[in-house]
């Protein structure tokens, strides 16, 4: 809630005060008050509000409903909301503008000056709650997450809302990933990259996957995403003029002799099966990574490793 009040008679300020924020708790509520200086130079007085409460009980509704949240995909497709867990897990949820709805934390492990100092950035006013340590330890999957939990709304991640601001894109598409760890890997990969979007064709599970988003370290909010079906992708690429390199075992070049210095997608598939023979059909060259031993295959997150720091390395990265 955020409201215009009048001050004059509580605080005292003067144009070059050096103060912008003071918090106050009263009554079990956490006020935020700062100013903003107009283009007259006149300063208008804001108060900020969070209300303080608390949950005890492992029986609460919202606890409940946060476990279904955590357990089931089609409640949280169904209500546009996911739950996030970890200090730097919201710290990214946050830096990429996503809305959080409650945050809940353990007063033991995190301070409330500490989780009010994260959520003044925030685009949003979550409701912020208390919680026992029985709560915590029956929503907690990790022990180590700083005593900080998060009900957020999840973004539309459509093809067609995809928004690639460089002229010359290097771009990650994943074929059908079905392991969350290993779609977690391919996210903290792309953020190491700095790529400019990642594309998941097939999605056989939905992003905010709490293994997903554990998995990526919060990467899974860094990242710029879309999901689509693999027509509908490579139409996109088509209409983009961008050129899609298939990681696959017949017809291919090794990835060092390949120009990744244009605009590009590199494209992987799952590690039983590999790329559709769609992509295959689409692909501008089939790449491979040599290997010298037994097996002709490795783990999907470590082969997109190698060939996206390949084409950073073609473009002046390394």
């Amino acid at each position: 809630m955020l409201q215009n009040l009048s001050l004059g008679s509580l605080f005292k300020f003067k144009s070059n005060d050096s103060i912008n924020i003071i918090k106050v708790c009263y009554l079990g509520y956490y006020f935020r008050i700062f100013k903003l200086q107009s283009n007259s130079h006149r300063f208008n007085y804001f108060c900020d509000m969070y209300e303080s409460k608390r949950i005890s009980s492992a029986q609460n509704p919202l606890v409940k409903k946060i476990g279904v949240l955590q357990d089931k995909s089609r409640e949280r497709k169904k209500s546009g909301l996911f739950v996030l867990e970890g200090f730097r897990e919201l710290q990214l949820a946050i830096k990429g503008e996503y809305i959080l709805d409650t945050v809940l934390f353990l007063p033991d492990l995190l301070s409330e000056d500490t989780l009010l100092g994260l959520l003044d950035v925030s685009v949003s006013r979550p409701e912020i709650i208390a919680i026992s340590t029985e709560v915590y330890a029956k929503l907690a999957y990790r022990k180590t997450t700083e005593g900080l939990l998060a009900v957020v709304r999840s973004k539309t991640h459509d093809l067609n809302d995809l928004h690639v601001p460089s002229e010359n894109p290097l771009i990650l598409i994943a074929e059908a990933p079905e392991k969350p760890g290993n779609i977690g890997a391919l996210l903290r990969t792309a953020d190491a990259a700095g790529l400019d979007a990642v594309i998941i064709a097939n999605p056989k599970s939905d992003l905010y996957n709490p293994n997903i988003i554990r998995s990526s370290i919060g990467c899974v909010f860094t990242n710029n995403i879309a999901v689509g079906t693999t027509s509908e992708i490579i139409a996109y690429l088509l209409k983009k003029n961008i050129s899609s390199y298939c990681a696959a075992l017949t017809a291919s070049k090794k990835y060092t002799e390949v120009n990744f210095k244009g605009p590009c997608a590199i494209v992987v598939g799952t590690e039983a099966t590999g790329l559709s023979q769609e992509w295959l059909a689409a692909s501008e060259q089939n790449i491979i990574i040599p290997m010298a031993g037994d097996i002709d295959s490795m783990n999907v997150s470590v082969s997109a490793a190698i060939l996206i720091f390949e084409a950073k390395r073609q473009r002046g990265f390394l």
